[in-house]
């Protein structure tokens, strides 16, 4: 009786004849093969892999569904192919298997991958509101919110200058001569007169000083 070497031996050299050319088949080493299903660039296209355990064929072989080739294979559909293989191979062992298991999917190909989409499932764009949100700078806001100064001319900051005492502080009676006007308009000639003198002493006591032009 053969052992389990010499049937892998032998159910090597027959996998090598009868996958001859065919690019789907693939032997990875002396125990581990691979076989590959459906067209390239097909959504549906799927590998199946195969290795031989020290025991083989007496026990059934691992099956690798799990590579980077079958990364857009539904669990679902993973599933019901590993399942169809480990249900095939219990009625095939002590018996070289591995050509009956790869061609098995053939026969049920379609069935075992109706629940495969053909192309690559669209995905939804979620719009969470992020591009609209603005985030505030309170103290940038403050800055735009604050009035413009209004910019002065050079008779104008003179026109100030020598209404102060030229430390910042206007000088008593600066607005005096508003006062003189004012009354010359509405009050009587001694309400003006009265103003008047009070005026050129206030003006006479606190000389004006005019800055160096610039």
């Amino acid at each position: 009786m053969s052992t389990p070497l010499e049937q892998q031996t032998d159910e090597r050299e027959a996998l090598q004849s009868i996958y001859e050319g065919d690019e789907n088949f693939k032997e990875i080493n002396l125990t581990t093969f691979q076989y590959k299903y459906g067209e390239e660039d097909s959504y549906k296209s799927f590998l199946v892999e195969l290795q031989w355990g020290e025991n083989y064929p007496d026990e059934a072989p691992t099956i690798n569904l799990n590579t980077f080739y079958n990364r857009n294979l539904l669990p679902v559909v993973k599933d019901a192919i590993e399942s169809a293989l480990k249900t095939e191979a219990t009625q095939w062992l002590g018996c070289g298997m591995t050509y009956t298991l790869f061609e098995c999917l053939k026969d049920n190909l379609e069935q075992l991958t109706a629940l495969q989409p053909e192309t690559a499932p669209a995905m939804a764009v979620v719009d969470d509101g992020v591009g609209a949100l603005k985030i505030s700078d309170p103290t940038a806001d403050a800055k735009q919110k604050e009035p413009k100064k209004e910019q002065l001319t050079k008779a104008q900051k003179r026109r100030q200058w020598e209404r102060t005492d030229h430390k910042g502080e206007r000088a008593r009676g600066w607005d005096w001569v508003d006062i003189v006007k004012h009354l010359s308009q509405t009050g009587s000639k001694e309400d003006t007169a009265a103003a008047l003198e009070s005026a050129t002493a206030a003006a006479a006591a606190n000389p004006v000083l005019h800055p160096l032009n610039t």
